[in-house]
C-alpha cells in the first residue's frame, strides 16, 4: 500500500481533477490504511443515528471515528447544529474523512467543512454501502462493507 503522504497526494489530484470543492476523495481501502497509518486522521459518519443502528457503523479506534448527522431522523431534516458539532472534536487543520451510505451526504459535508474553513475534508468513495445493485441491494457492488474493511452490523 502507498504512503500516508502518497495517498493524500492522490486523493488531492483526484479533487483537481473533479475540480471538487473541498481537498479530493479517497477510496474506502485508501481511507483505512490512512485511518491506520495516522491517529490524527477523523472518519466522520454523517450518517443518521437510525441508520447506524440498524444498517451497521465502521469499526475503527474510537479516538479516530465521529458521528455527525448530516440529517436528521425521521423526516430527513438538515442537522442544524451540524457544524458546530463538528468542531466539538476536530479543528481547520483535521485530516477528515467524511462517509456517508453511498458519497451523496458526504461530498455535501466536505463542502460545507471547506466553506467554513476546513482545510483538510475528503470525501469517502462509494460510502458504507455503496450503490444498489440489479436487485436493488446494497453492499454488494461497492463500499466500506463490499471492500472488507471492518465494520459491526446492527
Amino acid at each position: 500500500m502507498a504512503s500516508p503522504e502518497k495517498l493524500l497526494q492522490n486523493a488531492r489530484e483526484r479533487g483537481q481533477h473533479d475540480t471538487l470543492p473541498y481537498a479530493g476523495a479517497v477510496t474506502p481501502v485508501e481511507a483505512f490504511e490512512l485511518l491506520k497509518a495516522n491517529p490524527d486522521v477523523r472518519l466522520v459518519d454523517v450518517r443518521t443515528n437510525a441508520e447506524r443502528d440498524w444498517v451497521g457503523k465502521v469499526s475503527i479506534a474510537e479516538h479516530q471515528h465521529l458521528s455527525v448527522q448530516w440529517s436528521l431522523y425521521p423526516g430527513s431534516v438538515p442537522n442544524p447544529h451540524f457544524m458546530d458539532e463538528l468542531r466539538v472534536a476536530t479543528n481547520e487543520e483535521t485530516i477528515i474523512l467524511f462517509l456517508c451510505r453511498s458519497g451523496v451526504r458526504s461530498r455535501h459535508a466536505a463542502k460545507l467543512a471547506t466553506e467554513s474553513g476546513y482545510l483538510h475534508c475528503f470525501d469517502i468513495l462509494e460510502g458504507f454501502e455503496g450503490d444498489r445493485d440489479a436487485d436493488g441491494h446494497r453492499k454488494t457492488v461497492a463500499g466500506w462493507c463490499k471492500s472488507g474493511l471492518p465494520w459491526a452490523g446492527a
